[in-house]
Formats: C-alpha cells, sequence, structure tokens
C-alpha cells in the first residue's frame, strides 16, 4: 500500500510540473541542509594541496562560532538556486521567511507575470506535509503578502533524495566544499556562491539574521481559517493556499 501511494504520489509531483512548466509558472524544490558548524572543522570529502589543512580534533560546539542553519531553494525552470543561511533554528516560520526572501528578491523579478507558484517539500521537519505552522506561516508571508496562490506538492516519507533540490544543489555544493573547513560564514556562504554545474546552475547566498524559536503551538482552528483546498488525490500530500482578501498579513 505504501509503495502504491508512493508511485501515485510521483505521477501527480509529474503532472503538476507539467501543467505549471507549461503555463510558465514557477516552480521550486525546498529544502533544508544539514547544519554546519562553523569554524576550524573538518568537511568530509577530499582535496589536493601541497600543504596539510589543520582541523580541531573535536567537533565540539563550545568551539565553534556558531551554528550555520542552511534553508535551500532551486528554480526548477531558470536552473537558479539560493542558500538562505540562519543562526538560530530549522522551523516552519524559517523556512517561510526563507521562501518569502526569495520571492521578493528573485522570484518576482524573474515572473513579474506569475500568480501562481509550485513548491516540492520532503514530508517532514520545518516544511513537513503535517507541519501547521508551516501551512499557516505560507498563507500570511507569501500567499496574502505577495498575493500568489500557492500549490505544495510534498514527496512521500523516505523519498527525500527525489526531491529535486537534494542531487542539483545540496550535492553541487558539498562537492565544491569538501575537505575545506568553514571557517567562518564569509567562507562558507562563497562556497555556496561559486558553485556552478556543467548544466548552467548558478547559486546565490544570502544570511536571514534573527531568532525562530521553536515550540510554537498552531491550532486546528487557525488552520482551518486559512484559505487551503486539499486535493482529491492524496490531499496530505497536496494542497493548494490562496490569498485571503482584505488580509495583507494575517
Amino acid at each position: 500500500k505504501v509503495s502504491k501511494y508512493r508511485d501515485q504520489q510521483f505521477r501527480y509531483i509529474a503532472t503538476l510540473r507539467r501543467a505549471f512548466a507549461r503555463g510558465h509558472s514557477p516552480i521550486v524544490s525546498v529544502d533544508a541542509k544539514k547544519k554546519e558548524l562553523i569554524g576550524q572543522f573538518k568537511n568530509h570529502g577530499a582535496k589536493w594541496s601541497q600543504t596539510p589543512t589543520l582541523v580541531n580534533d573535536h567537533d565540539f560546539k563550545s568551539d565553534s562560532s556558531g551554528l550555520a542553519v542552511p534553508y535551500g531553494l532551486l528554480d526548477l525552470l531558470a536552473n537558479r538556486g539560493h542558500v538562505f543561511v540562519g543562526l538560530s533554528h530549522d522551523t516552519a516560520p524559517f523556512a517561510v521567511a526563507a521562501i518569502s526572501k526569495w520571492w521578493e528578491i528573485e522570484g518576482q523579478l524573474r515572473y513579474p507575470k506569475a500568480k501562481k507558484i509550485l513548491i516540492l517539500a520532503d514530508g517532514g521537519g520545518s516544511n513537513g506535509s503535517r507541519n501547521r505552522a508551516w501551512k499557516l506561516e505560507l498563507q500570511s508571508n507569501v500567499c496574502n503578502r505577495f498575493g500568489l496562490q500557492v500549490t505544495v506538492a510534498h514527496y512521500p516519507p523516505g523519498t527525500s533524495k527525489y526531491n529535486p533540490i537534494e542531487h542539483r544543489l545540496f550535492s553541487e555544493i558539498s562537492k565544491n566544499w569538501a575537505g575545506e573547513p568553514l571557517r567562518d560564514l564569509e567562507t562558507m556562504l562563497n562556497f555556496i556562491r561559486t558553485t556552478k554545474t556543467e548544466t548552467g546552475l548558478s547559486v546565490s547566498a544570502s544570511l536571514i539574521p534573527g531568532d525562530f524559536p521553536t515550540g510554537i503551538k498552531v491550532s486546528k482552528q487557525q488552520v482551518a481559517a486559512i484559505g487551503a483546498r486539499f486535493h482529491p488525490a492524496l490531499p496530505l500530500w497536496n494542497y493548494t493556499l490562496t490569498p485571503l482578501q482584505n488580509h495583507a498579513k494575517m
């Protein structure tokens, strides 16, 4: 049964992607990348060098200057990536803040006539299918703020590697900084910004300052009040949020 639903969801995602691509509406794959300690720590991978790079022999957080929280967006039609780096927690408000910022500085310039957007996301974490705060934040800070209709399709549990951002963006960033300590935030951002592929991928990087605390509760009543339409096909994983009239911000 799980396999049946998984295959059905993959076919449905493919259908959504074709429909949005035909209308030249943006399709973005999103996810949080592994958190990274900032400092003189060993980074997996190898590099060629005539002199060794000295790193700490233990990865103690107390020896770091901070814990970086990267959240990425991959614009599939344009083959452009953007990674937003926070210094707090990977929460739904942080994830949606990254999406909102991307639309503000890139998306609406690249797609000035767009009225809708398709977001492909994993099934768990800050952008999880059962995360009420994720839906509430999308409604408030993307739908209502920009007047965008947002359709979200989640990949089934255990299939996150098929989310395009994983193999088309995050893997390339990891290869670019392989064997290199992320000494400071600027070093990290520079490795992200210099990530390129032979297929034309280019990547931007930005910091998102501020605190994004965990433990914020969202009630069923709050979610029921948003403009959500759950699709007939696997409604837990597929839904569309429509801008609410007279709500610039909930």
